[in-house]
């Protein structure tokens, strides 16, 4: 019978480290540079998640994922084999690994992403949900430049943060992140496609923020680093035509008291939460309360 660990609001396993007291945060605290550097550029990356047994753990149980028939292929909130229209170009997206497998589920707790969210987002971490990317060696396909708050308007206010976690080591190469550093400050901008035309924002840019995507910054991590991002700033990856995959978990939250605006279900398969009510419950668990004390 498959298990749904949606309905389980804390680590399974001994796979992270828990917080046992509030001292123990100080161990994962970003920097003030690394911090400041985030609302200046709208990113911060380099920041190390993961270690060597965590990470193989966790491609293990993606090796399971990737297979059409695995076991709890029903929880999914979505999940695209190839979201790329051409077959050529393959971009494994599934949204909901959480509920599927303990690494996927427990990593929502690992503090040394919890803490780091919390000084990001000023506040609670309330999870929102998570992703898979995945880039296959010679023809892994693009993620075209989007900005992740235009997905995410059913949520407001716009309090959200994203960080995005190598399983492998990305490089320009191999299709790695691609920031265009300030961006968060544009305005909100229309959805223009995900995985289609690269250049396909191209359409709503002004000149000046078109001379701006022209000269990205390319985001290279070891595996088990991570980027934090500002829910506008632009990014977008590229082709991986290397011999080596390119294996990403993303992990989106939003700061505790961001409300639905969609009385319809926010994710597939979740319980609605009515127009204005803030995201809680089964599937928007509490991550770290930022004042545990009370």
């Amino acid at each position: 019978m498959t298990t749904d660990y949606s309905s389980i609001h804390e680590p399974i396993s001994d796979l992270f480290s828990r917080l046992a007291a509030a001292a123990d945060r100080d161990q994962y605290r970003l920097t003030d540079a690394q911090v400041a550097h985030y609302h200046e550029f709208g990113f911060v990356a380099g920041v190390r998640l993961l270690n060597d047994s965590q990470i193989e753990h966790l491609r293990g149980e993606l090796a399971e994922l990737v297979q059409p028939d695995h076991d709890g292929r029903s929880l999914w909130y979505e999940y695209n084999s190839n979201e790329s229209a051409d077959p050529d170009l393959v971009l494994f997206h599934a949204l909901g690994a959480w509920r599927t497998r303990p690494g996927f589920h427990d990593m929502l707790w690992n503090p040394a992403f919890t803490v780091a969210a919390s000084q990001l987002l000023g506040g609670s971490v309330r999870f929102w949900h998570d992703q898979l990317f995945c880039k296959p060696a010679h023809h892994g396909g693009v993620v075209a430049w989007h900005q992740d708050y235009s997905y995410w308007t059913r949520t407001q206010p716009m309090a959200h943060l994203t960080c995005w976690i190598g399983l492998d080591d990305a490089t320009a190469d191999n299709g790695c992140l691609q920031y265009v550093p300030g961006s968060h400050r544009w305005p909100l901008l229309p959805i223009t496609g995900l995985a289609g035309d690269m250049q396909a924002i191209g359409e709503v840019l002004s000149e000046d923020q078109m001379a701006q995507l022209m000269n990205p910054t390319a985001i290279e991590l070891k595996a088990g680093e991570c980027a934090f991002h500002h829910p506008l700033l632009v990014h977008g990856s590229f082709a991986n035509r290397t011999e080596r995959p390119r294996r990403a978990a993303v992990l989106n939250v939003v700061r505790d008291g961001v409300c639905s605006s969609d009385d319809e279900p926010l994710l597939a398969g979740t319980d609605p939460i009515p127009t204005g009510q803030p995201l809680e419950g089964r599937f928007f668990p509490l991550l770290l309360d930022s004042d545990p004390q009370g």
